[in-house]
């Protein structure tokens, strides 16, 4: 199965590929224009990340982003949409500095996802692979990596604030 959708790219915006690899994986794949080192730490300090995770378009307010990124740490994201609250939460099954975060996700019904992500520097520019390994072919249709072309848009756009004056020494 290889189901494949791509975003459309302009001068100014990378584009992302998403592929269904699987009745159990889907492969998202993006350049952004910041190095790997800056883009992890965008991925993995709660400051950076509450700046670019939610996608404008879905009126999700972060309420809190609790992040202890380190093997067998925990994470917990708090969203409001209008009158209600949800949660997504999680366990860092591996943490490579700037180069692969692995990571559960435990908040379905169906079961956790496995999300690895990979950053590969090039150049100043950072080569992302997000590999979501769903329990079931339903969590995977239910699963919300669909917001993921939106919320990378935001993490170029971070990144280009950042500038590199704000790289990891």
């Amino acid at each position: 199965m290889d189901e494949r959708r791509e975003s459309e790219a302009t001068p100014t915006k990378n584009h992302t590929t998403v592929e269904r690899k699987s009745e159990l994986e889907l492969v998202v794949t993006r350049t952004v224009n910041g190095p790997a080192r800056l883009v992890f730490e965008a991925w993995t300090k709660a400051e950076l990340f509450r700046r670019w995770w939610v996608p404008k378009s879905y009126g999700l307010t972060l309420l809190s982003c609790e992040m202890d990124v380190r093997a067998g740490g925990q994470y917990r994201l708090v969203f409001r949409h209008e009158d209600s609250t949800m949660e997504f939460f999680g366990t860092y099954l591996e943490v490579t500095p700037h180069s692969r975060l692995v990571w559960t996700n435990e908040e379905g019904d169906n079961g956790k996802t496995i999300t690895t992500v990979t950053f590969e520097g090039n150049a100043g520019k950072t080569l992302l692979v997000v590999h979501d390994l769903y329990p079931s072919k339903e969590a995977l249709d239910s699963g919300s990596t669909g917001a993921l072309p939106e919320t990378l848009d935001q993490l170029d756009e971070l990144l280009v604030s950042l500038g590199s004056s704000t790289e990891t020494k």
